[in-house]
């Protein structure tokens, strides 16, 4: 172990999601209730924004939500809906569709 090493502790179940914000997974929580067909994407850490989640529904209509990957698999697995891996399976076509459409009526 180097000078400037670090454990890393990787959080299970419900314990994960306890790091969440309780709010971001309430607006999760009421997504996945109001549609149908929802996918959960994970999507890495960026320089602006920690790791995230992005909902889709069968639409392409998302939402996007400061999450770890712990949590985002545990809420996942919870309400009974798949968590991707956005960097080996990109983002679904009926995302970008949806977008298009967005812009075509502002």
């Amino acid at each position: 172990m180097g000078l400037f090493a670090r454990r890393v502790q990787r959080g299970r179940g419900a314990r994960a999601e306890q790091a969440a914000d309780p709010a971001d997974l309430a607006h999760l929580e009421r997504f996945v209730a109001s549609r149908t067909g929802v996918e959960a994407y994970l999507e890495p850490a960026t320089l602006m924004t920690g790791q995230t989640v992005i909902l889709i529904g069968h639409d392409g209509e998302w939402t996007r939500r400061r999450l770890t990957h712990p949590a985002a698999l545990a809420f996942g697995r919870r309400v009974g809906i798949p968590v991707y891996d956005v960097g080996k399976l990109g983002y679904p076509q009926r995302m970008r569709d949806y977008n298009a459409r967005q812009r075509a009526s502002h």
